[in-house]
């Protein structure tokens, strides 16, 4: 079965994006660590670089490693359709679940407005590889009960205040580390699955 995964960017205070949706402010490292840590995620999860950088990393004819279908909130959909990006991950089946995009602003995209565990689960038994869940907060604690692993991107930062990587009840569940691995940035990247 088809399994859904985390695979996010977190500081070390739990954000994965500034109060405002902001992003920019993960330090990469200097200009060799930044590449070296760059080919190495991209050489491991291609899927997950988006379509229009795709082949300034050389990924054009890439084919997809791990997941085959990306399901994010508007929030982490925004910042592309702001930028006139409506299909950011053309290479992978797309899904935004938002109760206020009324519309599909790209045929690619499947905008799904209501119970985004039924769609996991539907999509869960479908053949296939498995569904990268890319983001925010809200849906990922709204989806806790289906996430079966997480990838999580820890950066030497704290900033006190933002969209955190769970938001929802309060809910113990249990994962266990499967790999972690460091980088010369200063960037960890460790594996859980859920026990």
């Amino acid at each position: 079965m088809r399994k859904l995964v985390y695979y996010v960017a977190v500081t070390l205070d739990g954000y994965i994006a500034g109060p405002g949706g902001e992003f920019d402010f993960f330090p990469t490292g200097d200009e060799e660590q930044a590449a070296a840590y760059a080919a190495w995620t991209n050489a491991r999860y291609p899927e997950t670089v988006p379509t229009f950088m795709r082949p300034a990393h050389g990924l054009t004819d890439t084919p997809n490693l791990h997941f085959d279908t990306v399901l994010m909130g508007l929030g982490t959909y925004r910042p592309g359709l702001d930028a006139g990006i409506t299909s950011p991950y053309a290479h992978l089946r797309q899904y935004v679940v938002s109760s206020t995009l009324k519309q599909e602003p790209d045929a690619g995209v499947t905008v799904v407005d209501s119970d985004p565990l039924a769609l996991v689960r539907d999509l869960k038994q479908e053949e296939g590889q498995d569904i990268w869940l890319c983001g925010g907060g809200r849906l990922a604690g709204a989806l806790l009960p289906e996430i079966d692993e997480l990838i999580v991107k820890s950066y030497p930062v704290v900033v006190g205040s933002g969209i955190s990587m769970f938001d929802g009840e309060f809910d113990p569940t249990l994962f266990e580390v499967t790999d972690r691995r460091s980088f010369a940035n200063d960037v960890t990247i460790t594996w859980f699955t859920r026990r």
